[in-house]
């Protein structure tokens, strides 16, 4: 139970990619430590959310968006996150189709969303054999910008590290005054996590 003085700073997250990249799957691993072989397919969009207390006595509340990645409901997804305080991004290492996919939802995003939304990749099934490299992956990463981290939703490996990195990523953009620091600036004076390159 926290506190009625205790700051809570709100921050919205939607999680965007193609169908069958294991969006929902991530969220269920963050939020609820498990992992369903099956997932039922995400319809428009589910939300969930999750509170982080920090050492400053605040807290930290993620609202998580898991949009739909069927072709039919993407003309509803800017709906998500236009306003967005992150977007992340997410591929399958085990289809290129899906990194192509990726691409296009980065460019998408940088179009229709606030210039100050902080944009992240994520690359999942890191415990598949990859169709798309590493190296791949980090230098698209890198030309534009975004920050990138490997999990699997399966095992469970960089899933709660990332989430961890970008909560104190926003946390710190939270407590410094716009005037100084933006979600914009704020990658150019971070150095990132071990999960993390920029």
């Amino acid at each position: 139970m926290y506190h009625s003085h205790t700051t809570e700073q709100p921050c919205k997250l939607v999680l965007l990619g193609n169908t069958n990249v294991g969006k929902s799957a991530i969220l269920l691993r963050y939020v609820s430590h498990e992992f369903l072989p099956a997932p039922v397919p995400t319809v428009g969009a589910s939300f969930t959310t999750k509170r982080l207390p920090q050492t400053d006595g605040s807290v930290i509340k993620l609202e998580l968006w898991d949009t739909a990645g069927q072709e039919r409901y993407r003309s509803l997804i800017p709906m998500y996150y236009k306003d967005a305080t992150a977007a992340i991004v997410v591929f399958d290492v085990s289809s290129a189709d899906s990194f192509h996919g990726a691409k296009e939802w980065v460019q998408e995003v940088k179009i229709n969303s606030n210039p100050d939304t902080l944009i992240h990749l994520v690359a999942n099934k890191i415990d598949l054999e990859r169709a798309v490299p590493q190296e791949e992956a980090s230098s698209f990463a890198q030309e534009n910008d975004l920050a990138l981290y490997e999990m699997s939703a399966k095992t469970g490996e960089g899933v709660v590290e990332a989430f961890a990195e970008i909560a104190n990523q926003l946390y710190s953009v939270a407590q410094t005054p716009k005037s100084s620091l933006s979600l914009k600036t704020y990658k150019e004076q971070s150095s990132g996590g071990s999960k993390c390159c920029w």
